[in-house]
């Protein structure tokens, strides 16, 4: 008589989604929105941020913040970004999309080509480096960009409270930050989806949603399974 061990069904890989955009687009605000968007769809999820998101990479997330570092090199501040990724990475975001959860991340590589290769002046292609070295071949299902004019957005964050070290930039380094992410947008349409972070919030909660809901659509009839649109929350 032969025994057999049953041997569960590995679950379908989760999708990473990402917000971007300058301080004060407000994605803080909606992401928990749209967590409570995912979990009405039945979808399990992870909310995460970056820098950040594991033990070590919000202490490394203290050490970019801290307005009293403000002479740290270019590089050193590059190699702290992709550092406290990996951790993330190790610890938060791949053992959640292997559980077959779905991550909602503030800020991802994007933020590093755009803050680190826009706002500072670093060569995209040694970013591009770290980014295969620490990612390998993950890269973002779906990235919403909060778009909004640099003045409102730091008009926005200044009015609450202590500027951090990135909040306190001039007006010139979020011009850079929110040019290249536009054109990172332009340049990856099938990824990106543009939020006028400008519009009243609840335009910018129903764009946001759409562009959520369009995604868990596809996903679910590329799985053969049958799916209502929800309603955003």
């Amino acid at each position: 008589m032969s025994l057999s061990t049953a041997v569960s069904p590995k679950p379908e890989r989760g999708c990473l989604i990402t917000l971007e955009g300058i301080e004060g687009a407000g994605k803080s605000t909606h992401i928990a929105r749209l967590s409570a968007l995912l979990s009405s769809l039945g979808i399990a999820v992870v909310t995460t941020r970056e820098p950040g998101g594991s033990p070590i990479a919000e202490r490394i997330r203290a050490l970019l913040l801290d307005s009293a570092n403000t002479g740290m090199d270019e590089i050193a501040e590059l190699l702290l970004m992709f550092a406290a990724r990996a951790e993330h990475l190790a610890k938060t975001i791949r053992p959640a999309l292997d559980s077959g959860a779905w991550v909602l991340c503030d800020r991802f590589t994007d933020a590093t080509y755009a803050y680190q290769g826009g706002g500072r002046g670093l060569n995209p292609e040694r970013i591009a480096v770290l980014e295969t070295l620490v990612q390998g071949d993950l890269r973002p299902d779906l990235t919403l960009l909060f778009d909004l004019e640099p003045a409102l957005g730091l008009a926005r964050a200044r009015g609450r409270g202590a500027a951090d070290r990135f909040e306190s930039e001039t007006l010139h380094f979020f011009d850079a930050v929110r040019a290249v992410y536009l054109e990172r947008a332009h340049a990856s349409p099938a990824r990106y989806r543009r939020i006028d972070a400008a519009a009243p919030l609840s335009v910018v909660g129903e764009q946001a949603g759409q562009a959520l809901r369009d995604l868990v659509e596809t996903r679910r009839r590329d799985a053969g399974i049958e799916s209502g649109a929800g309603s955003a929350p």
